[in-house]
Parts: C-alpha cells; structure tokens; sequence
C-alpha cells in the first residue's frame, strides 16, 4: 500500500469490565483521514504481519469508507464471558432486549460443569424462544467437542462456534453431531478462509472486519464462501464496532443475530455517543471520537502503540522508516 493519508491519531486504553480472551484492558489506536476516523486495535499477541490486515480495515475506514448500507439496524447478541451462572443470568437480563446470546465455554482452569451450568443459565434466562450459541474458540479436540455439543445441546444450540482448531477438526466433528457448526479463527487466521467450505467443516462463517483486513475484503469473502455470515466484533470501540455494523449492513442477507454488542464488556468508550442497543438491534451509524475522552491513554502506553504502527507499516511498505 502507498503511504497512510492519516491526518489524525488517538491512542486509547479502556478498561474490561470482565476478563475476556485473557485480558483487563483494551487498547488500540483510532485513526481520521479523508473519509473518518478507523480503529487499529491488533490484540499483543498477533505480529506484525498479523497485525497487517488490522491497518487495512482501518485505513479503510478512514480513507476510502463503506459501501451504502440496505438495513438501518443490526440484530446482535448478547456475549457472555465464562462467568458463572448467576452472573451470566444477569447479563443476558441486562442485555437490552436480545434474544440471541453467545455463551464462552472451554475457558482454561474450568470444567465441563462450569459450561453446563452457565448454558443452562443463559437458557433459563432467555427462555424457550431465545436462541442460545456457544463458543469453544479451539478450545476442545474432536471427541471432547463431540461429547460437549451433546451435552450442551440439551439446552438448543443454535449453533457451535470454532469447537476445535483445524478445518480438519472441524469438518469432523461436523460429521458426528447435528447441531450447526460456525468458524472463526478458521477462516479470520487462515491463509485461506475459503477452505472451511470446500472441506465442508462449517455451515456459518464468522467475519470480523480487522482480521480480515476491512469491510470490501469481507463483502467478497462473504460471496465467495457459499455460507451465511454472522459479523462479529474484534472487541473493538464504537469506531471499531461501526465497520462491523458497516459490513452487516451491507451483506445482501443476515439470517443471524450478529456479535457486536461487545461495548458492554468494556468500561468506558472513546465518544460521548456509542452504539447502544435497543430492542436487542444496533442502529447503523458512525460514531466520532471525542479527544478529551477519559479512556485516552497514559504516555507509555501511546509510546508502545505508535512504535507499534510504525513496525507495522514498515511491513507494509518497506520504504516507511
């Protein structure tokens, strides 16, 4: 890519309010150039080159925009970290109207009985007519996935997100079990994320836009693999959050309720306006940033952030130096 026409850049760090994916706090880099403000937010243990699709999507945002949305609103689901079941009762009753939620199981240090409990709590607290989904995040090996969708499926899943970590896990475990399979990291960290189709290892693909290096790039992807898609956060901001709902919004058809009501795992935001969800949906808009935000950050962590985009542009272009 030629050089970033970035005009603007703001560092943030906000708070979780719950431990997710192995972390406290959520820190990025917000992005403005012609066409807005993107969000480059690259979790630590991705590398440089990793991290690469990540400035795409943001230098899409703000330098190119999105294609002109065919819904004014985006139905979502409500995620549930692996908590334990009272409090996983609580956020779904808290969840604003959604009647989809999105259940972490194979959290590390927990057992089989911990998931149980906490998809049965999450049942209960929708009822019989909400749809329950759960994530392993690669997290099981094929028998052990096998035996837990079983076991989970008690409840109704509506489907089994990433139960194991290869395609070739997946399409396994695909064979032996009725409930739905989705992919994620299958298809967001693979050098092919066609390849779940033609191995037949999932019926739904989930996208994220920074993953996968921006809004375009997954309208194709989307056309390309033959399933339908459910659009899932990077556990982003509002500006983050606003490609997903920009992709969503785009998609020709959205059969299921989409992963990015996730500002309510933060503690804070980086506008006076974030995305709020009403009636369980997500109205397409764009937040801007407000530069006086309270979660913008402390001058070590803006140090590491722009050495950090510096290291990844110079993968881009070499000549960035």
């Amino acid at each position: 890519m030629a050089e970033c026409q970035i005009v603007d850049a703001i560092v943030f760090s906000i708070p979780m309010r719950t431990r997710f994916r192995g972390i406290d706090v959520r820190e990025g880099v917000l992005l403005r150039g012609a066409a807005g403000w993107g969000e480059w937010s690259p979790f630590w243990d991705y590398d440089d080159a990793e991290s690469l699709p990540w400035l795409a999507a943001a230098r899409e945002a703000a330098e190119v925009g999105w294609p002109a949305p065919v819904r004014s609103s985006v139905p979502v689901n409500v995620t549930v970290p692996a908590v334990g079941p009272e409090q996983a009762a609580q956020i779904v009753l808290a969840s604003a109207g959604c009647r989809t939620a999105k259940v972490k199981v194979a959290e590390p240090g927990q057992t089989e009985a911990h998931d149980l409990a906490r998809v049965e709590a999450v049942r209960d607290a929708l009822g019989p007519s909400g749809r329950v989904r759960v994530d392993a995040n690669g997290g099981w090996d094929v028998d052990t996935a096998v035996r837990m969708v079983r076991l989970l499926d008690r409840v109704g899943l509506e489907y089994v997100e990433q139960p194991c970590r290869t395609v070739e896990e997946l399409a396994a475990v695909r064979r032996r079990v009725d409930v739905p399979i989705a992919a994620d990291e299958s298809i967001r960290r693979a050098e092919d994320p066609l390849r779940v189709a033609r191995l037949a290892a999932a019926d739904i693909a989930v996208l994220k836009v920074q993953p996968l290096g921006g809004v375009a790039a997954c309208l194709r992807i989307a056309q390309q693999i033959g399933l339908p898609v459910v659009v899932s956060s990077a556990l982003e901001s509002s500006v983050g959050i606003a490609a997903g709902i920009a992709l969503a919004a785009a998609l020709p058809e959205l059969p299921y309720a989409c992963g990015l009501a996730t500002l309510a795992l933060l503690d804070g935001d980086v506008t006076s306006n974030p995305f709020v969800v009403v009636d369980g949906a997500l109205a397409v808009s764009r937040p801007v940033p407000d530069r006086a935000s309270s979660v913008t950050a402390d001058e070590n962590t803006v140090r590491r952030w722009h050495e950090r985009l510096q290291a990844v542009r110079t993968v881009d272009d070499p000549r960035s130096t």
